[in-house]
């Protein structure tokens, strides 16, 4: 017997493409949510970005869009957004990210939608918003990264600022909007009212530098690049090892540090008074860093390991992703997932970042073909015949 997923009976219409919108609607497919994704008759961009797969398939599509079925449907065309608004009336949640204004001019905006669909939540994910200065701005991730001060604060000292290596902007606006979502549709389960989400990229940004933002607001300055280092908590860094691999360390209680010194052989680096403190060690780390540098560079990574290890030291080593992938913790957590797709056969994809002990999430739909649900849509949902969807087809609707 299959068991159930969380989000069971669940219709969402996903008008999204490219990151954001697409992650967040994938997240709510993986928990059971029906995901029905509109895509315009050249389909979503993202078919055509690489990584391409062996047979022509985008990975980067595949990524984002799995537990999804594709309708395409040519939203120019009158009677295409007259079947977009079908689908509405049936969903219990519509996701778009289209540029600001455009859902209205379509007609497959919140205000026309909900009059007539009082339960429909409605979410709406843009780069900064829909109102404020910069409502109409155009929003790529590293622009966000640079506008919500993240890049101000990564990179190493003195030197100039890095963007994350993900998207990470993207990626933190989708679980933002997915919070949102469940938030909505739980408020609908006890009042029976739907709602409008307006969740931005540059928002989300601005609610993740938390600790950094204290920072500022403690202190007035700005906080520096740091690098490798913490910027409160001296030693919480990556150490270069002597057959030039990375290892991170983290001993900044003052019960911790002692035990770290030991293990390098410098117990006196513990009682000198420079160093006694994390507060002395943060404002001396000048002085410390270079000593425990060399002295890490005299052990190999797994030799560090070991020691640390053994030794109860917070500990890990900085892995490329042949060595993540590779890591028997992957395995253990189900963090990769097999999908058969139609064209590529055999796919990897990543598994689920959380375990839910009744509810678990699962993989039932690969990443669809461009239209490859449209006619079981209409079918199923509108109950069009086959006649009617080949004469739409042949008029350039769908």
């Amino acid at each position: 017997m299959t068991t159930p997923l969380a989000l069971d009976g669940v219709k969402v219409l996903d008008f999204t493409r490219v990151l954001a919108g697409p992650y967040a609607t994938m997240l709510l497919g993986d928990l059971g949510a029906e995901i029905i994704k509109v895509e315009p008759p050249q389909g979503d961009e993202s078919r055509s970005w690489p990584p391409m797969l062996a047979n022509g398939q985008s990975g980067y599509f595949m990524a984002l869009n799995r537990n999804k079925k594709s309708i395409r449907l040519n939203l120019k065309a009158d009677r295409a957004v007259e079947i977009a608004r079908d689908l509405a009336s049936r969903v219990d949640v519509i996701v778009e990210n289209f540029t600001p204004g455009v859902a209205g001019k379509l007609g497959v905006d919140y205000t026309s939608l909900h009059k007539d669909h009082p339960g429909l939540i409605y979410c709406s994910i843009s780069g900064f918003g829909q109102n404020g200065p910069y409502r109409n701005k155009k929003a790529y991730d590293p622009i966000i990264q640079g506008m919500t001060g993240l890049m101000s604060i990564t990179g190493e000292k003195g030197r100039s600022p890095v963007k994350i290596g993900i998207p990470i902007t993207d990626l933190v606006a989708a679980n933002k909007a997915v919070i949102a979502i469940l938030a909505a549709y739980v408020h609908r389960l006890k009042s029976g009212a739907g709602q409008y989400i307006d969740v931005a990229l540059y928002d989300g940004m601005i609610s993740m530098l938390t600790i950094m933002a204290m920072d500022y607001f403690a202190t007035g300055r700005p906080p520096e690049r740091w690098g490798l280092d913490h910027i409160h908590r001296v030693p919480a860094r990556a150490f270069e090892t002597a057959d030039g691999k990375y290892v991170q360390v983290a001993a900044t209680s003052d019960s911790m540090y002692p035990v770290f010194c030991r293990m390098l052989g410098e117990e006196a680096l513990a009682t000198d008074p420079r160093f006694e403190t994390n507060a002395s060690r943060v404002e001396n780390r000048e002085q410390l860093m270079p000593l425990l540098e060399k002295k890490m560079r005299s052990k190999t990574l797994d030799e560090w390991l070991m020691l640390f290890e053994k030794a109860g030291i917070p500990c890990g080593p900085i892995l490329d992703l042949k060595e993540v992938f590779a890591d028997p913790n992957i395995a253990a957590r189900d963090l990769l997932v097999p999908v058969e797709h139609p064209v590529e056969g055999p796919v990897q994809l990543l598994g689920f970042p959380y375990k839910l002990s009744k509810t678990p999430p699962r993989t039932r739909l690969h990443p669809p073909l461009l239209g490859e649900q449209t006619a079981d849509i209409l079918t199923e949902w509108l109950g069009y015949s086959p006649s009617r969807i080949e004469r739409l087809r042949a008029d350039n609707v769908l």
